[in-house]
Parts: structure tokens; sequence; C-alpha cells
């Protein structure tokens, strides 16, 4: 009992520090963000065992790149392409080769560069069309949130088949596609009230924060199975550490930036 109330306590802080930021302003919302990028990064660096400082140097690389890429367009599509391509390899190499080691030296680079350069996209999604939007963002995060909620309580009582036990043995095939059904329904009440664009947009950013929220769980999943730890860190007491909370979003960003481009493109 005590542990659920820490845990509640401790989410509802979580969501509220997330909320107030996006809606004071843009500035704060980057400022958090770049900061909670910033630990991710630490708690990455703990995951692989590595000894450096030099996150810390990149940590303000990451800063400037982010500045170049708000008033450089095709730079942005560069980097969301290759992005894209990581985080498709990732989901190659960690959820379906399994004689790879996830952690070898070699990779290192590039799962730095996958946190890094998703993060960066994260802070750009509420401002892909120019001008900066909390509904936006604010959305996204409720989406990812109703998702991870309805798909562990409709795998916890329903479900029978199981996801990719080897990674995350309590994930079901039932539970994602319930968090997928709420995520849909939530996609509709974040139209009605926000009256953003129309419900068609919604569903499908619903329907796509399902699919690449729970790869995007199944991969920290990897992450923490290679490393032998049950959670990234301890920051959030009855959560873990924050990669561990932004997993999905953090996956998902580059994918839902890609996919509000498009809408812009073609509306």
């Amino acid at each position: 009992m005590r542990e659920t109330i820490i845990r509640a306590i401790s989410g509802l802080l979580y969501v509220s520090i997330l909320v107030a930021s996006i809606l004071s302003s843009e500035l704060i919302f980057i400022g958090l963000f770049f900061l909670i990028g910033f630990v991710c990064l630490l708690e990455l660096e703990k995951l692989l065992r590595l000894k450096s400082y030099a996150l810390y140097g990149v940590h303000i690389i990451l800063f400037f790149l982010f500045s170049y890429l708000k008033f450089n367009s095709n730079a942005t599509l560069l980097l969301l392409v290759i992005t894209i391509f990581v985080n498709l390899f990732l989901v190659k190499d960690l959820l379906f080769i399994r004689t790879i080691p996830v952690f070898e030296k070699k990779k290192y680079i590039i799962l730095i560069f996958y946190l890094i350069s998703s993060i960066i996209f994260l802070t750009l999604i509420p401002t892909y069309s120019g001008t900066f939007n909390p509904d936006l963002i604010v959305g996204v995060f409720v989406l990812i949130w109703t998702n991870d909620t309805f798909a562990y309580l409709v795998g916890k009582n329903f479900g029978k088949n199981k996801l990719y036990e080897k990674i995350s043995p309590n994930k079901t095939i039932e539970g994602f596609l319930g968090g997928m059904v709420f995520n849909c329904i939530a996609g509709y009440f974040l139209f009605y009230f926000t009256r953003y664009l129309n419900v068609e947009f919604w569903l499908g950013l619903a329907i796509l924060l399902s699919i690449f929220g729970t790869l995007g769980d199944l991969i920290q999943s990897k992450f923490k199975r290679q490393a032998g730890v049950k959670d990234s860190g301890k920051l959030m007491p009855g959560h873990g550490g924050l990669f561990d909370r932004l997993d999905s979003i953090i996956f998902s960003s580059p994918f839902v930036y890609a996919y509000l481009l498009i809408i812009n493109y073609v509306s």
C-alpha cells in the first residue's frame, strides 16, 4: 500500500511538472526537456557502464544543435531521416537479432545519438508549423500515458498471448490492442476539447503512438535486460528513472515529427 501511494504521488508530481512547463512557455518547456535529456544521458551512461564526463559536453553541443535546427529546415530534415533510420535499426538489432550484444562498444555512439536526436525532435514537435502549440505536445503525452495505462490494465485482466515474452514477459497482444483502442478514444476526446485540425489527425496520431510507443518500451526493456538492472535510475520513487518514464515518447518523437510534417504538407 505504501509503495502504491509513493508511486501515485511521484507520478502525479511528474505529470504536473511536465504539463505546467508546457503550458507556461516555449522557453520553459525547452529548458525542462534539455535538463531531462541530460538526466536521461546520465542514466544511459550508467546502463552502458561508461565512465566518462564527455556527456556533459554532449549536452552543450545538443543545445547549439537545437538552436541551429530551429532556423534551418534542411538540416532538420536530414537529421530526421538519419534518426528514423537509427531508430529502425535499433528495432531490428535489439528486438530481432538475438546474437548481437546490445552494448558492444562500436554501438555506443549509435545509442547516444538515438537518445540525443530523439530528445531534439521531442522539443521540436509543438513548433512543427512555425508557432508554439502547447495543446499538441500535451495531447501527445496524453496519448502516450493513455496507451501505457490501458495496455497494462487490459493486459493484466484479459491478456493471454504474449507480445514479446523474451524481452518483456508481462506484455500481451491483448494489452497492446486494448491500449490502441483506448488511445483512439482518447484521440477523439482530444480533438473534441482542442478542436485542433480534425479527428482523423488525432486518430492517426493515436495509432502511431501506440505502435512506436510500445516499440520504445520494448527497446528500453532490452536495454535494462542486457545491463542486468530493473530500472535505469532511481530519480522517480516507485517508477525508476526518467529514461524509464520517457522511453515511449523518446523513441516515438521522430516518427511523430515526420507524421506532422506530412500532415502539414498535404493539408
